[in-house]
């Protein structure tokens, strides 16, 4: 195939699940309409009890707020489209389109690796440093922290969609994958400069996933060895099960994660089924389950929704 140095595609045909056939259309997309309530529904329910509920007005639980938000957005970003696919066999998306997604969905998935990473620093503190912690963790240091790793994040993303579109793309425009992001798309592109582009993302997203990572294993290492040396049973039990549902949600998040990268790198291949549903199960299940998670595993929560629970029974009866 002769190839030019010249964009020459309009718009790109985003497959899903190649080769599905059609008659499985509508079983495919109701796990993801399912998905997609789960997150909006999910998350505005922990937006609005956070917001609405002073008890909760807390350093923590502006952390779990600041999360909500990045799910909810990266699911009305990402899942609609999906969703279009298989209902409408809606497959275009138009070149400015698909680099915007891209943009949105590398940039709100290093925003949740550092809110992690501020969730993970929030629990050492607190039981590293207790004395310490009303001066070090406060709501405006949060604020600023969440608006800072935004503000950041947005900057340093909008420099790797720029350079992704120094490449020429010419030919070739079938995604095979549910959203556009940064391997489909410049896997398609031409010219000489391809492998240097992947090569910057590459370092890139190890600068989102890793640096953060190192971080919160450090933090939850010390946090369980301090834990582990408490003499008290029912506070050692009370300092794991804090950070629990914390780790859950980290785990989930970045176990698929890398995974991906380190068969990549070690030279195992996927079928492209089996790849784009791993994506699936690490961009999209844990926005769907953290908001379960919070509420079943977070004492605070719990007790506002059995509180405020109890009392709609006491004005019914």
């Amino acid at each position: 195939m002769i190839y030019t140095n010249i964009t020459t595609i309009k718009d790109f045909i985003i497959t899903g699940f190649p080769g599905l056939p059609p008659e499985y259309y509508g079983l495919v997309s109701v796990p993801f309409l399912l998905i997609f309530l789960a997150i909006v529904v999910g998350n505005a329910f922990i937006l609005a009890i956070i917001s609405y509920e002073q008890s909760l007005h807390k350093p923590t639980y502006l952390i779990i707020f600041q999360l909500a938000m990045t799910d909810i957005t990266f699911g009305i970003v990402t899942v609609p489209k999906i969703i279009a696919r298989y209902w409408w066999d809606d497959m275009k998306s138009s070149f400015g389109a698909c680099f915007t997604q891209m943009y949105f969905v590398h940039s709100l998935g290093a925003i949740n690796s550092s809110i992690l990473m501020i969730m993970a620093l929030d629990r050492f503190v607190a039981i590293k440093l207790p004395f310490r912690y009303p001066v070090l963790i406060t709501n405006k240091t949060v604020c600023i922290a969440g608006s800072l790793c935004c503000a950041v994040t947005f900057i340093r993303m909008l420099g790797l969609v720029l350079h992704a579109l120094t490449l020429p793309y010419c030919n070739l425009n079938i995604i095979a994958q549910c959203y556009c992001d940064h391997i489909s798309i410049t896997q398609l592109g031409c010219g000489e400069n391809v492998v240097y582009v992947k090569y910057v993302a590459l370092v890139n997203s190890m600068l989102s996933l890793l640096g953060p990572l190192v971080v919160i294993i450090l933090s939850y290492f010390f946090i369980i060895i301090a834990a582990l040396k408490t003499p008290h049973t029912v506070s050692r039990h009370k300092v794991l099960s804090t950070c629990a549902p914390q780790i859950f949600i980290t785990c989930l998040y970045y176990v698929p994660r890398c995974f991906v990268y380190l068969a990549n790198n070690l030279g195992f291949s996927f079928r492209t089924d089996t790849r784009i549903i791993i994506t699936v199960i690490y961009s999209l299940i844990p926005c769907a389950v953290n908001p379960l998670i919070y509420c079943l595993k977070t004492k605070d929560i719990k007790e506002v929704l059995m509180r405020r629970f109890s009392r709609k029974v006491r004005i019914s009866n």
